[in-house]
């Protein structure tokens, strides 16, 4: 069963992919099969900057459970970060 549910997001990050660090300007997340983790569906999470082409991209494939683990974790960090690091603006590659 293919679900075709998938949402992209347009961000700022970085990511490190065989070739080291690179910007990240695009986050792809959608429930389907996965390619390589032993599971029938996984919601996979690809970060990648479009512009540098495929090997500027760092993928996961997690389990339901997982990706809520991850969900509520990352929403835990930043609830618990100070409001004014959270604000802050960096200048990317600074």
């Amino acid at each position: 069963m293919c679900t075709y549910l998938t949402e992209t997001v347009e961000l700022q990050g970085s990511g490190k992919g065989r070739e080291g660090w690179f910007p990240v300007t695009r986050a792809t997340v959608y429930f389907d099969h996965p390619v390589h983790a032993p599971a029938e569906h996984t919601l996979n999470v690809d970060l990648l900057n479009p512009g540098l082409g495929a090997s500027a991209r760092v993928a996961m494939e997690l389990d339901p459970s997982a990706a809520r683990a991850l969900a509520t974790a990352i929403l835990e960090v930043l609830g618990s970060a100070p409001a004014a690091a959270l604000t802050e603006a960096r200048p990317v590659g600074a």
